[in-house]
């Protein structure tokens, strides 16, 4: 019914090769690969990380690696700026984006998941027309394919260099009815990770019932908020200052009543662990308890997984 998986980011030193078996290894059911462009030069954590690079895709050799370890892709992702104040830049990310849809429609990978983006310099009001002139064109890539687009739901806003507003408008529900009536294909929907609204003060869980119909995509990350600290320097200090990303069950997302609301909408598909916590990130050792450590807290949630 669930199959957990995880997002390949946090296995940036890892092959394809050997990512998959990993997977397979530890009991998971399916990955999140990453698409970066090869030879990028993002520096941001998570970022910039190639498990397949679809410039020089080898569909017969994936599928071949996928059918040994009984493992599947879940999506293909790609988080850059589509919408960067860069003009070039963001042309740049949205074709590469094209290319990875058109190569998830070769691999049979049912969704690409990524950022609507923003530019930083403009509002929310003029973020969307910008959303307007240039997203029409990826949706009907994508509707060409027969290929989903979950958007992910982080504000992009954690260091100073994102300021003020965060990299991805794609943060609330009240934008998110914006984006659909814009666009209204249901080829668009979310890539979901409940954190992102908890250290936002929204409720996490509601949204999986509201938009049920968009839900293309699952990420399991947790957040611990800390209230001393959002005493001491308000909402509107950079994010990190009062809170911090975790793995799940360390943090202040309700995962029985998450996992509750994904069975009674009877939602089937991937839901992966996203690993982003400091704490485990000391040694490729860390990383690996990391996910593993979120695996057998995530099992009780999942039957048999």
């Amino acid at each position: 019914m669930l199959h957990l998986g995880f997002v390949s980011a946090i296995l940036a030193d890892y092959d394809l090769n050997s990512t998959l078996k990993f997977a397979s290894t530890h009991g998971f059911t399916c990955v999140e690969l990453m698409c970066w462009p090869a030879g990028n030069a993002d520096t941001r954590r998570y970022a910039g990380v190639t498990h397949i690079d679809v410039d020089n895709l080898d569909v017969g050799y994936v599928q071949t690696l996928c059918r040994q370890y009984g493992v599947y892709i879940s999506g293909l992702g790609y988080y850059p700026n589509p919408l960067d104040a860069n003009a070039e830049q963001a042309e740049f990310h949205r074709e590469h984006l094209k290319k990875i849809i058109r190569a998830a429609a070769r691999l049979n990978v049912p969704v690409v998941n990524t950022f609507i983006g923003r530019n930083t310099t403009l509002n929310v009001p003029d973020n969307l027309k910008l959303v307007a002139e240039h997203w029409p064109a990826l949706v009907k890539v994508a509707e060409e394919n027969n290929v989903k687009i979950g958007i992910e739901n982080c504000p992009m806003w954690f260091s100073y260099d994102e300021w003020p507003g965060g990299k991805n408008i794609a943060t609330t529900p009240a934008i998110w009815d914006r984006l659909f009536e814009i666009i209204p294909s249901r080829i668009l929907g979310l890539n979901y990770d409940p954190s992102h609204l908890v250290w936002q003060m929204m409720d996490e869980v509601k949204p999986i019932y509201d938009y049920r119909d968009r839900l293309h995509h699952i990420h399991l990350k947790d957040v611990k908020l800390y209230r001393d600290r959002l005493d001491r320097v308000g909402i509107m200090a950079n994010p990190l200052e009062y809170h911090s990303p975790k793995l799940p069950g360390l943090g202040d997302v309700r995962w029985n009543a998450f996992f509750a609301a994904l069975t009674d909408i009877r939602y089937r598909g991937p839901v992966c662990i996203e690993v982003e916590d400091k704490a485990y990130e000391g040694s490729p050792e860390d990383v690996q308890t990391a996910i593993l450590t979120a695996r057998n807290y995530l099992r009780q949630f999942l039957g048999g997984v």
